[in-house]
């Protein structure tokens, strides 16, 4: 059976259902006849006759009222059932994808700094190598201050770059 021809049958019965759900109710809400042919001087004749079917009908519409209430309250505690079901499994999802992801690509972010700061740190080694000889020379020098300002810029990078490292490799190794 195809879906257009299963929807079709499936919306013919629901609204079959809903017809005879909506008949049902409005019989049980009704007043009794019967009690107001009785005032009328007991007449036998065809609304007579309807009364008494309908009267004797009305416990099989209670009957009918009270399965369908059983069974809307049986969907409503179904539904919060899967409400919390989906909360559930939306926590452990998280547990399961987004911790590990976020994980990573903190490590990863982490990584990158470091070769961020590495990048820096050997632009500064440069520096200090082509500066090396100036390390005797007068200290009010102009190259003795760029190899101070080089050695600094190399300690300062390097630390930031073996830090970002290690950090990485901790947050890696954490679950």
């Amino acid at each position: 059976m195809d879906r257009v021809r299963f929807g079709r049958a499936l919306g013919f019965g629901a609204r079959q259902a809903v017809k005879t759900l909506v008949t049902a109710v409005d019989a049980a809400t009704t007043e009794n006849p019967s009690g107001k042919s009785a005032d009328r001087g007991g007449s036998t004749g065809p609304e007579a006759r309807t009364a008494e079917r309908t009267a004797s009908e009305a416990p099989a519409a209670q009957t009918l009222v009270a399965k369908a209430a059983h069974k809307a309250a049986q969907s409503v505690v179904q539904s919060r059932e899967v409400r919390t079901a989906l909360k559930r499994g939306k926590k452990r999802f998280g547990e399961a994808a987004w911790e590990p992801f976020a994980r990573l690509s903190g490590v990863l972010w982490l990584e990158f700094a470091g070769v961020f700061f590495g990048i820096f740190a050997l632009f500064a080694a440069g520096a200090v190598w082509k500066l090396r000889t100036q390390w005797h020379a007068a200290a009010n020098s102009d190259e003795h201050r760029q190899l101070v300002g080089a050695l600094a810029m190399l300690a300062i990078f390097g630390y930031f770059c073996v830090s970002s490292f290690v950090r990485a490799r901790k947050r890696e190794r954490r679950r």
